[in-house]
C-alpha cells in the first residue's frame, strides 16, 4: 500500500543557502509516515495508550537534489519490511515535476514504554499497510 503526502517548503525551512535543509527533510519524513499510519488504519494512540511505542532506530537517508522556497512536494511512503518487533517504511520526497529530492528507509522497533524493552506488538495492531506488498517492492 502506498501513501503520499502533499506539502509546500516554508521560509523557515530553508537554509543560509537558500534550500531546504537537510535536517529538514526528517520532519518531512515523520509528518508522511505519521500521515501513513493514520491512512493504513494503526492507531497509534491505541498503542501507546496499550503501553507500545514505535521508536525510530535507523535512517538511510540519500539526498538527491534540492528543494526551494514554495516548492510543492510530494511524498511516497509504503512498508518494506516487518519483522517480530520492527519494520521498514520506504519514504521518496519529489518536487512537483517528479524530480527527487531524498529518498529514505526509516526502521523502526516496538518497546514497551513501562521498560524501553523490544517487544511484539499485539495482533490488533498489526494492520495490513505495516506489512510489505510484493508489488511496491520494485
Amino acid at each position: 500500500m502506498k501513501y503520499y503526502v502533499d506539502l509546500t517548503v516554508r521560509p523557515y525551512e530553508c537554509d543560509s543557502y537558500s534550500h531546504v535543509n537537510n535536517a529538514v527533510y526528517l520532519n518531512y519524513l515523520e509528518f508522511a509516515r505519521m500521515e501513513y499510519l493514520h491512512q493504513i488504519g494503526f492507531d497509534y494512540k491505541g498503542a501507546v495508550a496499550a503501553g507500545y511505542y514505535l521508536y525510530v532506530t535507523h535512517v538511510d537517508i540519500h539526498y538527491k537534489a534540492s528543494a526551494f522556497l514554495d516548492d510543492k512536494l510530494k511524498i511516497e511512503v509504503f512498508a518494506t519490511k516487518l519483522g517480530a518487533v520492527s519494520g521498514t517504511i520506504h519514504q521518496v520526497v519529489r518536487k512537483e515535476d517528479g524530480t527527487v529530492c531524498a529518498v529514505a528507509d526509516v526502521t523502526w522497533c516496538s518497546v514497551k514504554s513501562e521498560n524501553g524493552q523490544p517487544a511484539r506488538l499485539p495482533e490488533e495492531f498489526l494492520v495490513p499497510g505495516l506489512k510489505p506488498d510484493a508489488g511496491d517492492l520494485n
